[in-house]
């Protein structure tokens, strides 16, 4: 009949997602992967490892102990650290990559 229907985009409202790890789980922004070889050879991102450093975004209260009191986590927000390669839970906010790791599961502080 000629009428055309205008299709209206969705439009996805930026809305800030804050985290707070629960008991003894750490936040960590993992740092970036190289994307070049000492030599210079570009890498893609299929032959990129996974960073096993990452700087402490967000600290959980800690672990309740079994006389019901909190045990601190050994990190706090802005140390640096490893982890390992298998361990915690990749999650994605706002386009970023993180990792929620046990503090048990962290092997070090960079100091």
């Amino acid at each position: 009949n000629g009428i055309t229907e205008s299709k209206k985009m969705a439009t996805k409202t930026a809305k800030k997602q804050t985290v707070k790890p629960l008991d003894d789980r750490v936040l960590v922004k993992p740092d970036e992967a190289e994307e070049k070889t000492e030599s210079g050879i570009i890498l893609p991102d299929s032959a990129q490892e996974k960073p096993l450093t990452g700087e402490v975004i967000a600290v959980g209260p800690g672990r309740l102990n079994d006389d019901g009191e909190r045990t601190p986590v050994s990190v706090q927000k802005g140390d640096r650290v490893f982890y390992g390669r298998f361990g915690g839970t990749q999650i994605e906010l706002s386009d970023e990559d993180y990792v929620i790791l046990r503090d048990s599961d962290l092997l070090a502080k960079v100091e």
